[in-house]
């Protein structure tokens, strides 16, 4: 399975941004969906997850309260959308498939990466 992330670019604080990850080459509708990010010079910090049919979601403490995760399966697409901007927020941000969980061992296919800037 290939995933194309995109949707990243730069914004002013308190702005949205609303990225999507498109999968193809193989099946993406049995799969969990997961977000991560990586800053410069920071490790990777998962952001969130969705089940398979989108029935549960779970956030990072990063994203609670400004993130949403979703997918539509028949269109074989992700979405974070991303409210309220902080500039802490910059990042590369990574989509994955695979189990529903924080850890990024548990997701088998990564998106390529989107950059978003955040300023202040």
């Amino acid at each position: 399975v290939q995933l194309q992330a995109s949707g990243g670019g730069s914004v002013q604080a308190g702005g949205s941004l609303r990225l999507s990850c498109a999968a193809s080459g193989g099946t993406f509708s049995p799969y969990a969906v997961g977000w991560f990010r990586q800053a410069p010079g920071k490790e990777r910090e998962f952001v969130g997850a969705i089940t398979w049919d989108g029935s549960a979601t779970y956030y990072g403490d990063s994203g609670k309260g400004r993130f949403t995760i979703s997918r539509d399966n028949g269109k074989a697409t992700m979405y974070l959308q991303m409210n309220n901007l902080k500039p802490e927020d910059t990042a590369v941000y990574y989509c994955a498939i695979g189990a529903f969980t924080t850890v990024a061992s548990g997701y088998a296919y990564w998106g390529q990466g989107t950059l978003v800037t955040v300023s202040s």
